[in-house]
């Protein structure tokens, strides 16, 4: 073999090696996504949760404010409905969306029950309500959390696929960018 194909097979050699880094770096950062995202979704079903103990307490109390409560019993339904969807692929756009959608909705309708539980002191007294608003607002706080590590690691991911020179493997791979929430 001359020098010439010797060059050929370095070369060739040096793209493969840096086409399986490329994608493995692609993969390593499209993991992330999925472990925030669970860690997201975890806090969604405890505020579903908790929402759902809160409505169980002041259903009866408030049978005046029956469509609030089926509000929020929607929104959460379609929420955790979307974040089920979004859990295989939390890098899609399309589920991630939808997720958005869903859990904006359900954020609305929560507020609309806290905002109605705040001028009604005496009903937040005699129910112990206040803990549970008090937890409420502690898993929001988780969550706004895990949304912003979610979010940044999106974020990792669409900057590593715009690349140079990985940018140029993002089609042959299949990777497209991600979605934030």
């Amino acid at each position: 073999m001359n020098a010439f194909g010797w060059a050929c097979a370095a070369l060739l050699a040096v793209v493969g090696f840096w086409s399986v880094g490329a994608y493995n770096r692609l993969m390593t950062l499209r993991n992330a996504i999925t472990e925030a995202f669970a860690q997201f979704e975890k806090h969604l079903r405890e505020r579903a949760s908790l929402c759902d103990r809160l409505l169980a307490q002041v259903s009866a109390a408030l049978p005046s404010e029956q469509a609030t409560f089926d509000a929020l019993v929607q929104a959460q339904s379609e929420a955790l409905s979307a974040a089920q969807n979004a859990r295989a692929r939390p890098w899609s756009p399309d589920s991630i969306g939808g997720l958005a959608v869903a859990t904006a909705l359900q954020t609305a309708a929560q507020t609309r029950l806290v905002s109605l539980l705040d001028h009604q002191a005496e009903l937040r007294q005699a129910q112990a309500l206040d803990p549970l608003l008090d937890e409420l607002k502690l898993i929001e706080r988780h969550r706004a959390f895990t949304r912003q590590v979610f979010n940044q690691a999106v974020e990792q991911y669409n900057d590593a696929l715009r690349q140079m020179p990985t940018r140029l493997l993002t089609p042959l791979f299949g990777f497209r960018p991600a979605r934030s929430l």
